[in-house]
C-alpha cells in the first residue's frame, strides 16, 4: 500500500480503489480508517479513489505528538498527500466529520482544490454541530420502524450521556436510511476502526475559528457539492444547508431515503449523483433539493 511522509515524520498511508481520475477521499468517524467507506458504492467504477488512513488509523503509524490529531493541524497532511499525489489540484470527497477537514483545507488552500463533494458532513468547522434535538428529531421520522420502540429511549439515553446506554447497536438503526444485514455488517467493526484517543483530540479546543473559516471559504472558487440524507440527525437536511450557503459555487441535495451512510442506503443514486457532479454535469441526475 502507498505510504508517505508527514511533515513531521509520521508515515501515512492511503489505499487506492479503481482506476480513473484520481479523488482524494478523507474520512469521518472522526478519526475511523478510511477502510468503512469500502468503494463507497461503487463510486470506484468512476473516480480512482485516494482513501487517506489520517494519523493514528487504519494503517497510518501514530504520531509522536497526539495534539497534532486536532483537525486543523490535520490539514497540513492532507497537503502532503497532494504533493505525494503530483496534483496540481484535486477533486475531494469527505464524508461526515472528515468535512470540517475539508473545509478548512479548502479555506487555507483554495487554488488546490477543484471540485469538493462534502457528504453527511455536520458543519463543526462553522460552529454549527448537530444538537441532541437535531438527531430525535431526525429519529422520530422512523417511528413506523419495527425496531424503533425499544431503539428509540436507548437513544435518548446515549444523547443524554447515560453511560449504562453505550450499547451502539441498541440503536444504530437510526444512522441508516435501511437497518438490514448490510448496516449491521458496515458498523459491526466501528471499535476496532476507531482511535478513540485521537477522536477526543479532533474537536479539541482551538481546533476551529468560524468566522475566520468563513472568510476562507468565500474564496473557494470550485465547485461544492453539499449532500445530506433525508433521515440522518447529524446533520438534518437544513443544517448541512448551511454549509452549502459558507460556499459561493455550491450545490445541495438531498439523498430520498438516506441516512448517515448514503452509499449503502441506495448505491445507485449516491454514485450517479456523485458522479454527476464530479463529471461537471451538476444536478443531472434526481435529486430532492
Amino acid at each position: 500500500m502507498p505510504t508517505f511522509t508527514a511533515a513531521d515524520g509520521t508515515a501515512l498511508t492511503y489505499h487506492i480503489r479503481g482506476e480513473g481520475d484520481p479523488l482524494v477521499v478523507l474520512p469521518g468517524g472522526p478519526m475511523r480508517a478510511s477502510s468503512y467507506l469500502g468503494d463507497l458504492g461503487g463510486l470506484a467504477a468512476h473516480r480512482r479513489l485516494i482513501l487517506l488512513d489520517l494519523r493514528g488509523t487504519g494503517d497510518s503509524a501514530v504520531p509522536a505528538d497526539p495534539a497534532t490529531y486536532r483537525c486543523d493541524r490535520l490539514v497540513d497532511d492532507v497537503e502532503a498527500l497532494r504533493v505525494q499525489l503530483g496534483l496540481e489540484r484535486m477533486d475531494m470527497l469527505a464524508h461526515s466529520a472528515g468535512g470540517s477537514l475539508a473545509m478548512l483545507y479548502a479555506g487555507r488552500y483554495p487554488e488546490r482544490v477543484a471540485r469538493l463533494a462534502l457528504i453527511t458532513a455536520t458543519p463543526w468547522v462553522l460552529g454549527r454541530p448537530a444538537t441532541a434535538e437535531h438527531r430525535l428529531a431526525a429519529a422520530r421520522l422512523r417511528k413506523d420502524e419495527p425496531w424503533f420502540a425499544q431503539a428509540y429511549p436507548a437513544f435518548e439515553a446515549w444523547l443524554a450521556g447515560d453511560g449504562a446506554a453505550d450499547d451502539l447497536m441498541a440503536f444504530a438503526g437510526f444512522f441508516y436510511g435501511r437497518w438490514d444485514d448490510t448496516a449491521r455488517a458496515h458498523i459491526a467493526p466501528l471499535d476496532e476502526q476507531s482511535n478513540e484517543e485521537a477522536e477526543g483530540v479532533y474537536f479539541a479546543e482551538g481546533a476551529f475559528d468560524p468566522a475566520a473559516t468563513r472568510e476562507g471559504l468565500a474564496r473557494v472558487t470550485a465547485p461544492v457539492l453539499v449532500l445530506a440524507g433525508e433521515v440522518d440527525g447529524g446533520p438534518r437536511p437544513e443544517l448541512a444547508r448551511e454549509t452549502a450557503d459558507a460556499f459561493p459555487n455550491a450545490e445541495f441535495a438531498v439523498q430520498p431515503g438516506a441516512g448517515h451512510y448514503p452509499w449503502l442506503d441506495d448505491p445507485e443514486w449516491f454514485v450517479r449523483r456523485v458522479a454527476a457532479f464530479l463529471d461537471g454535469r451538476g444536478a443531472a441526475s434526481p435529486s430532492a433539493e
